[in-house]
């Protein structure tokens, strides 16, 4: 338990901690899983070895943490002043080919330690009691993750949680190497944590930089967010904060998604606002803001701070607004490593849109902006006019490189208050993003080629050190049927987080739900398994082929359109069902097997093949996800038939 503990706390602290340090990793979304998926089957078909991998451990994930740290990537000021990608002292970054493949490689050998001594404790146990000590051991890790998350302990309380575990598993074999390099993951952390201006949100590394003026600035995973302004300075530099109510109707009550430090609740309530419902997902934004944005606007009365995912906010409030803002909400971080949405994609939907008209006062007015590129511009402005039916008044600003201040307004009704100026697209207008494909920042229904470059080289990687680490593919040819349901289970299981992420918000509380009932679903399957012989397994196939079905039928929309606690309820059902199932489906199939680590190792090494399947949603959406998921739990079906027969007998 401990073993699995840890290694899945690892797992998840890479995830979050590396791309806060490398922006090449913030949008590269299941990067880091995929190297985590790929290092666990490498230890589990390792069990038997007679080398002990686990001392090597804490080395390697010293030096990844030590080569991450040394060679950052992030956002900074080049020669002519211009916005360009930087490393430690300002120096050029590592080639970005370099970079992933060093943090790839280094992941891959951390987990592959690590499981290698969870495999071996997994081999002295009966199949499935085996697998539910690995839930117990993952539902541990999830908890300890989640609840230091909650605490916003930096990363020096993660090493701390992953050196204890690395004590106590290690015993007499925590010396020499294995105990320098945990005393040197604790420094190299403790350093990182304790020194300079760092918070750790759930969310983000933030950076605070005093400026002239008590004024101050700050970046998020090294990435500049916003400089807190007082309304004078703002109204000086950045007028564009004004813009929205120059032809708005009233601004009486307003509501302000991505209020981050205040400076947009700040504007509001000088343009005469009497109350001001403010939505901020980081709790430690709102908190700077609280404490240091010059005009304290979060200390005024008529201010009601929401920390909260914007989307599951307009979806579980009832009041109605003069004034909708969607106020620079783009994150620099995706919801999980495990889907390509990034925290605001779900706010710029034509379903997200409508949802804020129907907020509205009937003379009400929506508002958005930001620094758009001109392509991205017209998408924005597109989604506008499908939900009002008329184009929106569109403000412009200064352009910073590629990217232009730009206002986007329009009444419920569809007119623009006078505004002379309305948006015409520069070309084709894009076509808007919807829900079940929640990408704007993707101007084609497309992998971009540097995706499929990404996973070309990672799978290709995968066979290599397959190869070379275990041997003969062969040894796992009698589970290929395990094979494809890893990879079909990872895909449904991204497609419940995405699909709670809709319903629920985008919060990390949220996504630790999901997990966490993933594995309760998993556990529950296993105590079936265990008690009840199932003699006719194909038709827990004929089930799931019918869960997904409902799944697939059931319109997203008409769940959003319940109250929360039926909504709950239906989407337990819906999302948890099938995952029930696929995980009796392989718990049957589990329980009769000889090599126990070779078995769980293809099932992993299917699940890194599904994470890459993911990438698909770009181009078809998440619901047909569920349709690939069917295709493969077919080819589990055909491939392991023979098992089926043995089970029934």
């Amino acid at each position: 338990m401990l073993a699995s503990a840890l290694m899945l706390f690892v797992e998840l602290a890479l995830i979050r901690w590396t791309s806060s340090n490398n922006l090449y990793l913030v949008h590269l979304t299941n990067f880091v899983l995929l190297a985590s998926f790929l290092g666990i089957g490498l230890g589990f078909l390792r069990a038997n070895a007679t080398r002990d991998l686990f001392p090597l451990a804490p080395v390697l994930l010293a030096a990844l943490v030590g080569f991450v740290l040394a060679f950052p990537v992030r956002t900074g000021t080049g020669r002519g002043g211009s916005w360009q990608l930087i490393g430690l002292f300002g120096m050029p970054p590592l080639p970005r080919p370099l970079s992933l493949a060093v943090v790839f490689l280094l992941t891959v050998g951390v987990l592959m330690a690590l499981a290698q001594e969870a495999a071996r404790a997994f081999a002295s146990f009966a199949p499935l009691d085996a697998y539910r000590l690995d839930i117990f051991g993952s539902l541990t890790g999830i908890v300890t993750f989640a609840a230091l998350s909650f605490l916003r302990l930096p990363p020096l309380g993660w090493a701390v949680s992953a050196a204890a575990a690395f004590a106590v598993l290690l015993g007499r074999r925590v010396r020499g190497w294995p105990a320098a390099a945990i005393a040197a993951l604790v420094l190299m952390l403790g350093a990182e944590s304790l020194l300079g201006t760092y918070q750790w949100s759930p969310y983000y590394k933030i950076h605070t930089q005093e400026l002239a003026g008590g004024l101050v600035r700050i970046e998020v995973n090294n990435t500049p967010l916003q400089t807190a302004l007082p309304v004078a300075e703002i109204r000086r530099r950045s007028q564009f904060y004004f813009y929205p109510y120059t032809y708005a109707a009233s601004r009486r009550d307003v509501l302000v998604i991505g209020a981050g430090t205040g400076n947009d609740v700040a504007v509001a309530l000088e343009q005469g606002a009497q109350r001001v419902d403010a939505v901020e997902i980081d709790p430690v934004l709102i908190q700077i803001g609280r404490d240091r944005h010059p005009d304290r606007p979060y200390s005024d009365p008529r201010v009601i701070t929401h920390v909260d995912d914007g989307r599951a906010f307009m979806e579980r409030t009832d009041r109605r607004y003069d004034l909708i803002l969607l106020a620079l909400p783009d994150s620099a971080t995706i919801v999980t490593g495990q889907s390509a949405l990034r925290l605001e994609n779900y706010l710029f939907t034509t379903q997200a849109l409508e949802r804020a008209r129907s907020l509205l006062k009937p003379d009400g007015t929506f508002a958005m902006y930001n620094y758009y590129e001109p392509w991205l511009l017209d998408r924005y402005a597109n989604t506008v006019r499908t939900v009002y039916g008329s184009a929106p008044c569109v403000q412009l600003g200064p352009s910073y490189g590629p990217r232009q201040q730009a206002v986007l307004t329009l009444r419920r009704d569809g007119s623009t208050g006078g505004c002379t100026t309305t948006w015409s697209p520069h070309g084709t207008a894009l076509e808007p993003s919807v829900d079940d494909r929640p990408f704007p920042y993707l101007g084609t229904r497309s992998i971009p080629s540097f995706y499929l470059w990404m996973l070309g080289l990672v799978l290709l990687a995968s066979v290599v050190l397959v190869r070379t680490v275990v041997g003969p593919l062969r040894t796992m040819a009698p589970y290929v049927d395990l094979f494809f349901m890893g990879a079909a289970f990872l895909l449904l299981e991204t497609k419940n987080v995405v699909q709670f992420a809709l319903l629920f918000g985008t919060t990390w509380a949220v996504n630790a739900a999901v997990f966490a009932g993933v594995l309760l679903s998993v556990l529950a399957a296993i105590e079936v398994a265990q008690r009840v012989t199932i003699r006719r397994p194909l038709l827990l196939y004929a089930g799931l082929l019918a869960a997904l079905a409902a799944a697939w039928l059931i319109p997203q929309d008409a769940l959003l359109g319940l109250s929360l606690v039926p909504r709950f309820l239906a989407a337990v059902t819906i999302a948890f069902l099938p995952i029930f199932l696929a995980n009796l489906i392989f718990a049957v199939r589990f329980k009769g097997v000889g090599a126990t680590t070779v078995a769980f190792g293809a099932n992993l090494l299917g699940a890194m093949v599904g994470g890459s399947v993911e990438y698909l949603a770009l181009v078809l959406g998440y619901n047909a996800l569920l349709v690939v998921v069917a295709v493969l739990y077919g080819l589990a079906l055909l491939t392991g038939r023979r098992h089926l027969v043995a089970a029934r007998a």
